[in-house]
């Protein structure tokens, strides 16, 4: 084995096994040839397979830090990368999807926080949230989404995100959240594998309140903890993660207004060291 190679591997072990937290950037999907050849046939697989090949990437070019390890290490491959210039802001409509794996308001403001440094840009022109998935026989209520739309709301007012908008509820949920919201709900994504058809009292309540509503094919629970895992460990020539955990997925869009293609798009995706 080259020794230069056992090296890094040493290094990129060391830094994975002193963190607390790990923030991964994969880059700019439409430019990495490597995930172009395979056409995923689920956001969680293509997910899935961009964290393993980012992994990858960064686990075979990680030296051993010369100082003091950090709590966060941030994983991306920086060719990869696409910032916006200042002079294109204009030009483009940066928009996120926002999964939440488990509650907390601090990880929406972690997340757009990322989005925004890692993107050059000082605000967001839309982001959608995803609750963390309910326990069996629990159903999506209003209380439920209250901290984290209090949290987006807050974003709104600093500047950082220019309108909000929601995943999958029905007609009275919606209603509800829009009735008792500062900032209204600018969206709603619908997943067709649960509804061919738009109800037509949802959208009858989008039209009156200028509410747009979207598709979407997101599972309900994008990566589980065994798939996240299993992504780590392919990624990282079988680093042992077990106490590791998920704390938030944001998939981003960069879409060029006037022509209407996708410029760029790609996932940050932040998780947690367990507390011993």
């Amino acid at each position: 084995m080259d020794p230069q190679n056992t090296n890094m591997n040493t290094g990129a072990k060391m830094l994975l096994n002193h963190v607390k937290t790990l923030r991964l950037h994969t880059g700019n999907l439409v430019n990495r040839s490597r995930l172009k050849k395979k056409c995923p046939c689920s956001p969680s697989e293509e997910l899935q397979d961009c964290i393993q090949a980012t992994l990858s990437d960064w686990f075979s070019t990680a030296k051993p830090p010369s100082e003091d390890f950090a709590d966060t290490l941030d994983c991306s491959v920086p060719q990869a990368t696409d910032a916006i210039v200042p002079e294109e802001r204009e030009e483009l409509k940066v928009s996120a999807k926002l999964f939440l794996c488990e509650s907390g308001q601090s990880s929406i403001r972690d997340a757009v926080e990322m989005a925004c440094q890692t993107l050059a840009v000082s605000q967001l022109d839309s982001v959608i949230i995803a609750p963390p998935g309910l326990l069996e026989g629990d159903s999506q209520t209003l209380a439920h989404l209250q901290p984290a739309w209090e949290e987006l709301e807050a974003l709104v007012r600093s500047q950082r995100i220019a309108a909000i908008g929601t995943s999958d509820l029905d007609k009275d949920l919606l209603e509800e959240l829009y009735n008792w919201a500062q900032v209204k709900p600018s969206s709603n994504q619908v997943n067709l594998a649960s509804c061919c058809v738009m109800p037509p009292d949802l959208t009858a309540f989008a039209k009156e309140f200028d509410i747009q509503l979207l598709t979407h094919n997101d599972p309900k629970e994008l990566m589980s903890a065994a798939t996240f895992k299993e992504a780590v460990q392919e990624g990282t020539q079988d680093l042992d993660i077990a106490d590791w955990r998920l704390e938030w997925v944001l998939r981003y869009s960069i879409i060029v207004k006037s022509r209407g293609i996708i410029k760029a798009k790609g996932y940050l995706v932040s998780a947690r060291k367990a507390s011993p």
